[in-house]
């Protein structure tokens, strides 16, 4: 067997927080994906995988919207029901919505030429990528992360996107007193963002200790173990000494956020909603 160098080893890559399904695009979605490639739709030189960020290239935002002003970023935009709405309301903030799924990402590049949104570009790339490459330092307003996949399987829970190394690179590209913005209707997920994040230094948590005990959408799914029920399965419910949940700290509803298609299907099988807001604090290191 050769041996093997430095160059010819294969690199071990970590699980990536998303799996594409078919990509193929029917044909008005290829039409919208042509005709928005290099307007609404950014057009990136692309590394080893599509969804990845050439080495060296870069995106001078100002000259990319033809004008400075405050900018969101949102991973994971779907078909941009929740990002369109935003842009509309919002016409003096500039939106950057990150989607892997090329149907969702024509889609809503559509959605921006038929509703006229000049304020939205859309990025068919591995989010991290894009906040590693294309975010500059302290560049951001808020970024918001609305029902990320929760990988609710426990030898899946280490492709969830938030995890600390992901913490630290959304303090790099917020600005000081910057928003993260997150919601889940997936209860152990909310728990680990609430946790995670809270245990960074860059961020605290304006809502700390607020919605806690019986007042806690957390302690409600515990005590009838409704994300068991939603999925159908038999639920095992804790008794309100475990299923209490003492530190709370959950943001109310993000006015900002429409209410999509998802959330509404979550509502409507029992689940409950949990929204966080972390603000940037320090400077990191």
């Amino acid at each position: 067997m050769p041996e093997q160098t430095p160059e010819s080893t294969p690199l071990m890559r970590k699980p990536l927080s998303f799996v594409r399904r078919s990509n193929k695009l029917k044909p008005s979605y290829q039409r919208a994906w042509d005709a928005a490639l290099g307007r609404e739709l950014l057009d990136v030189p692309h590394g080893e995988r599509d969804t990845s960020v050439a080495e060296g290239f870069t995106i001078d935002w100002r000259a990319e919207y033809g004008r400075t002003a405050p900018m969101i970023v949102e991973i994971g935009s779907g078909s941009g029901e929740a990002v369109a709405h935003a842009a509309a309301q919002n016409p003096d903030t500039d939106f950057l919505a990150i989607e892997v799924y090329r149907p969702g990402a024509a889609q809503l590049a559509a959605r921006l030429r038929r509703e006229g949104l000049s304020n939205v570009r859309v990025a068919c790339l591995d989010a991290v990528e894009v906040l590693d490459k294309l975010i500059p330092a302290g560049h951001l307003a808020e970024l918001w992360l609305f029902f990320p996949d929760p990988w609710h399987k426990t030898k899946h829970k280490k492709r969830r996107l938030v995890q600390p190394p992901f913490v630290s690179k959304v303090a790099r590209v917020l600005q000081e007193g910057g928003r993260w913005r997150l919601a889940t209707d997936w209860s152990d997920y909310a728990v680990q963002m609430r946790e995670v994040i809270s245990a960074s230094d860059a961020f605290t948590n304006p809502h700390a200790g607020e919605r806690a005990g019986e007042e806690s959408a957390l302690t409600e799914v515990r005590l009838g173990d409704l994300d068991a029920r939603s999925l159908g399965k038999e639920p095992h419910p804790l008794p309100l000494e475990e299923a209490l949940d003492t530190a709370g700290g959950w943001a109310p509803r993000f006015e900002g956020r429409t209410q999509t298609d998802f959330e509404a299907k979550a509502l409507a099988v029992g689940r409950r909603i949990f929204d966080l807001t972390f603000q940037r604090t320090h400077s990191t290191s």
